[in-house]
């Protein structure tokens, strides 16, 4: 059961912090023909999603060492609230007019933009390669594939996004408990559940500030311009 909660917790982490990288591989290859449009995205999605393995070996090892392993923590927080406070938009992404083009553009994009999830799923992981694997073959086609789905059903339910950024949230506080060194000296002092129950709830309460005031401060700005608020 163990093993199972946290495989769905890889795929679930992978799907809400891929839902730029879907738009990505679309408007990248969006200029090409048809046919190309297609073949573009297969060799590109595939050289990315190789590029993401290697990057999440290496990550899963890093996070072995101790101080490396709470310095990561401290950056899940920030992907965490980083994915409930960012502003949806379109990303400025070249499309390719080649072939050639859009593929490097797909995978160098790509990898930039996924070093979130790299961190995020080797967290998860906990040093299991079999886990690793797993998450990755069943959540890499899904975001292929449904990726237009996704973002849509993260759209319309907005509870899929808390519940993915706290559940790394939560992951964060974990791995600063698993550090060797400096977690060992927080747990002669508190609970080992105390600081990533602490980390979640500030993560979640900082999204749900972010978000209100920045839907007042939009109406504000709106009403002044005489438009109605969305």
């Amino acid at each position: 059961m163990e093993f199972l909660v946290a495989l769905a917790s890889i795929m679930m982490v992978n799907i809400v912090l891929s839902g730029d990288n879907a738009v990505v591989i679309a408007m990248a290859s969006r200029c090409l023909p048809q046919k190309q449009q297609k073949m573009a995205i297969l060799w590109g999605s595939a050289g990315a999603i190789g590029l993401r393995v290697i990057l999440t070996l290496v990550a899963v090892v890093l996070l072995q060492i101790p101080y490396v392993q709470f310095i990561g923590g401290i950056l899940l927080v920030w992907i965490a609230a980083k994915l409930l406070m960012e502003d949806k938009g379109e990303e400025d992404i070249e499309a390719g007019t080649s072939f050639v083009a859009a593929v490097k553009t797909i995978i160098i994009a790509d990898l930039v933009m996924s070093l979130d999830n790299t961190l995020a799923i080797a967290a998860v992981a906990k040093g299991d390669y079999l886990l690793l694997g797993l998450g990755l073959a069943l959540s890499i086609p899904l975001i292929i594939f449904g990726s237009q789905i996704i973002i849509k059903l993260m759209d319309k339910f907005p509870i899929i996004v808390y519940v993915g950024a706290g559940l790394i949230a939560w992951t964060a506080g974990e791995m600063m408990m698993d550090d060797h060194k400096i977690g060992s000296a927080i747990h002669a002092v508190i609970p080992e559940w105390l600081l990533p129950l602490a980390v979640t709830l500030g993560v979640l309460a900082l999204g749900y500030w972010w978000k209100k005031s920045h839907k007042e401060a939009t109406g504000e700005a709106c009403a002044k311009e005489g438009h109605p608020v969305q």
